[in-house]
């Protein structure tokens, strides 16, 4: 689920309460909501932790967090 998706069904004032939450200005939030910003490793994992798990890590960094069966996949064939 990508942030823009789990905000459409929150309240009003939840898209604040997040950005205070993870200690950010509400425009940065706005900027990670439309993909304008990635978050970092670090917050991707407070805002997995912050929407119990719906918008999780890999969705908004799929780039750092692969699945670990691919990567014991890739090992074995080293």
């Amino acid at each position: 689920m990508t942030l823009a998706e789990y905000f459409s069904t929150e309240p009003r004032g939840a898209k604040v309460e997040m950005a205070q939450y993870l200690d950010i200005t509400a425009t940065y939030m706005s900027l990670l909501i439309h993909g304008k910003r990635r978050a970092s490793p670090h917050m991707a994992i407070n805002i997995e932790m912050a929407t119990q798990g719906l918008v999780t890590r890999k969705d908004l960094r799929p780039d750092l967090y692969i699945e670990i069966k691919h990567v014991a996949q890739e090992l074995e064939s080293v």
